[in-house]
């Protein structure tokens, strides 16, 4: 019993710190993309790079897949160990403003919360730039396992421009190989 009350309050924990991590810097509105359709962004995104952050710690070519239901966005998160096995985490995310659904509210620690805002977005959703209210967290996504270099030098100054520091990107393996070829 102390063992599941320890746990529960471990997971407690993590989930506060998550929310306290997403708040919301008053002084500055963070601008999202515009005309976003969900229906569209729903499907398989592979991650290209991102900010690390203690919940993907250790975890290489993390792929996201995102579908609806009953008006939420279910996602499941998957990546690979350093040992090979795969962990996967369940979330569900939802527009608290329907007419703006750049910015989500997503779950995996329910009922705790944490902002996913779209940044910028492909006319053709091929690829993504996902932020938070907070410069604390960053991602590259695309449907495809990496990036040629001008898709990816074009992605890396709009997150430039919004005073992301790219440097402190961590790449996908695929996305490395694919720059050393």
């Amino acid at each position: 019993m102390v063992k599941v009350i320890i746990g529960v309050l471990a997971v407690a924990a993590c989930a506060v710190f998550i929310c306290a991590c997403a708040s919301k810097d008053s002084s500055e509105e963070i601008k999202t993309a515009k005309g976003v359709d969900l229906e569209k962004y729903m499907g398989k995104w592979f991650e290209i790079a991102r900010y690390e952050n203690w919940f993907q710690k250790g975890l290489l070519n993390s792929e996201a897949q995102y579908s609806m239901e009953d008006g939420k966005v279910l996602v499941v998160n998957s990546a690979r160990t350093a040992d090979g096995s795969i962990k996967t985490a369940k979330g569900k995310a939802y527009a608290p403003n329907p007419s703006d659904p750049s910015k989500l509210r997503v779950s995996f620690f329910w009922p705790f919360y944490s902002d996913y805002y779209i940044l910028e977005l492909a006319d053709d959703y091929s690829w993504v730039l996902v932020g938070s209210s907070s410069k604390e967290y960053l991602w590259i996504l695309s449907r495809s396992e990496f990036m040629d270099k001008a898709q990816l030098d074009k992605v890396l100054s709009l997150a430039e421009a919004r005073g992301y520091d790219t440097s402190k990107l961590l790449y996908s393996e695929k996305q490395q190989k694919k720059v050393r070829q």
